[in-house]
């Protein structure tokens, strides 16, 4: 059987740009791992592993406008947007870069010797080693920061795992071009180009999470394939760490003193943030509460105006477009949903941003829900079918419910699944004991809490969480920020090891300046 063909498709038009891959067969997935495995002791030296980094973002800065234009040539997200995702992730490749020379992600521990202890103690040095091959499957609304140069990516490689990336459909030719971007930093600091791998196709993406050889995952998409790749690497014989971000709908609350202290700025800001590219990114409020009342209406009204003067946007891929149109008319046709800005198609490439309104009780129904993090997900106890109002629509969309009270408030929050951020706005004059309880329900929702901001935006920080409780994510770690290195690392302890078996970090007298316990 024939190669399929990997095509760059313009998302503005439909219509393919140019072949620039084929698919990978099983025997090309095991030799990508294979070589990748066989590169992971070049790796070894932490050294040469940060001026590697450096080197990729070196590059990628010196490609700037090839990688920008090849970006928005199979996306769409504009010039502006993809040079902040560019400079982003080349500043996420250097601050990798000083995680390593560092050393603290190591978390070496030495215990020394007690004999009169109870048990007695021989020495013991702990410190956390890498675990191998990891695979990366890229993300379609980053084809920067979370795909092939990426945060799983620049941490697999920080930790010493060599990755095979399975590139993205829709930005194939990014994907290539980035991929010898760092393999050609690699060669330039004396690796092999194999410490990076690229491969293309749905089946190859399988076979990849199947390999014996591969140790680890870090996947960015929807909640169905996650959750097939993550019930697939824990079906192996030997199971692997799955860490994917899957899904979120990232509830915001906002209290009646906050509405009637600034109704119009935050159905503005709101606004923004709901339709920021397009509605695209995996941080966008999908779900407001918003009080009934005149403040919660100027609110209301503030965010219909703001929305309805965004431009029809276009969206990563077709595929998306039709499912977010079909999507947002489903729930349009819900009875009780009211369609202050009609979302739906804006052309025959574009989709229209729009807001959904509806009275909180609906989505509270008779039973109320059981509480964040049930197994069986977001309505379990909403009546009928206003569950769905519960599920991520991906696209610029959002739900606004109107509550009457507080406890409309903790019966909704009580129905959603996890995500990866939660938003409270309160006012100078709320009570601190009811804005304090109202932060202690989001907090068991979300990996991030808000107050007073809008969740568009992850910072790359050494403080930053980019994940939440399931569909969020698959783990409780993060894939942002400078302890997304930990994924890729397991602890090893030495006992009674002589010193010159003993790796230099976990060595008497500290010769590396390590911090250490």
């Amino acid at each position: 059987m024939a190669a399929e063909p990997v095509w760059s498709v313009d998302p503005r038009t439909g219509k393919p740009r140019e072949q620039v891959a084929v698919e990978a067969t099983a025997g090309e997935v095991d030799r990508a791992v294979r070589a990748a495995h066989a590169a992971r002791d070049a790796l070894a030296d932490r050294t040469v592993r940060a001026a590697f980094l450096r080197t990729a973002a070196d590059l990628l800065d010196e490609a700037r406008a090839h990688v920008i234009e090849a970006a928005d040539a199979e996306t769409a997200l504009g010039p502006v947007r993809l040079t902040g995702e560019l400079a982003r992730t080349t500043a996420q490749l250097r601050s990798f870069a000083e995680v390593v020379t560092e050393g603290s992600y190591l978390d070496v521990r030495i215990d020394l010797p007690d004999p009169g202890a109870t048990p007695p103690r021989s020495d013991m040095r702990r410190w956390k080693i890498p675990l191998g091959v990891v695979a990366v499957y890229a993300a379609s609304n980053f084809p920067l920061a979370f795909s092939v140069p990426g945060g799983d990516t620049a941490s697999a490689l920080a930790a010493g795992c060599p990755v095979v990336i399975k590139a993205h459909p829709d930005h194939p030719a990014t994907a290539e071009l980035c991929a010898a971007l760092l393999r050609r930093a690699a060669a330039k600091e004396g690796l092999p180009e194999d410490v990076v791998v690229l491969v293309h196709g749905f089946d190859a993406g399988v076979e990849l999470v199947r390999h014996p050889l591969v140790a680890a995952a870090g996947f960015t998409g929807s909640v169905r394939g996650g959750r097939a790749l993550f019930d697939a690497a824990a079906a192996r014989p030997v199971p692997i760490p799955f860490h994917g971000e899957l899904g979120s709908l990232n509830p915001v609350v906002i209290t009646p003193a906050a509405v009637e202290e600034r109704a119009e700025d935050l159905g503005t800001g709101l606004a923004g943030s709901v339709t920021l590219g397009a509605g695209q990114f995996c941080t966008k409020p999908g779900f407001v509460l918003a009080p009934r009342g005149e403040a919660g209406d100027r609110f209301l009204a503030a965010l219909t105006a703001g929305v309805s003067e965004t431009e029809p946007g276009v969206m990563l891929d077709h595929r998306m477009r039709d499912a977010f149109v079909a999507g947002v008319a489903e729930r349009a046709a819900l009875d009780g949903v009211r369609t202050p800005v009609t979302p739906g198609a804006g052309g025959e490439h574009t989709v229209s941003a729009g807001v959904l309104a509806v009275d909180a009780e609906r989505l509270i129904g008779s039973g109320g829900g059981e509480g964040a993090g049930d197994a069986g997900g977001a309505g379990d106890g909403a009546g009928g079918g206003h569950r769905l109002l519960l599920e991520e629509c991906f696209g610029p969309v959002t739900v606004v419910a109107r509550y009457s009270s507080r406890a409309e408030v903790t019966a909704a929050l009580g129905l959603l699944p996890g995500n990866l951020t939660a938003t409270l706005h309160i006012a100078e004059r709320d009570q601190d004991g009811d804005a304090a309880s109202l932060l202690a329900e989001l907090t068991p929702l979300a990996g991030r809490v808000l107050v007073n901001g809008w969740p568009t935006g992850v910072a790359v920080a050494a403080a930053q969480h980019h994940g939440g409780p399931y569909p969020a994510t698959t783990s409780t770690s993060t894939s942002v920020g400078a302890t997304a290195i930990e994924r890729w690392l397991r602890p090893v302890t030495y006992q009674s090891t002589p010193e010159h078996l003993l790796p230099p970090e976990l060595r008497d007298g500290n010769p590396l300046g390590v911090p250490r316990r």
